[in-house]
């Protein structure tokens, strides 16, 4: 696992996969509404 700072909310979190850096890495709680936002509805 590996530390990050959650792009959208600031918390410290841990991700399993090494981020790159060339884009935000979000908090399990923050990527899971960024999701249902994103997510289309029919």
């Amino acid at each position: 696992m590996y530390p990050i700072t959650c792009g959208e909310c600031g918390n410290d979190a841990l991700v399993p996969f090494r981020p790159r850096g060339d884009r935000p890495v979000y908090c399990s709680d923050c990527f899971s509404k960024m999701r249902a936002q994103s997510s289309p509805v029919d």
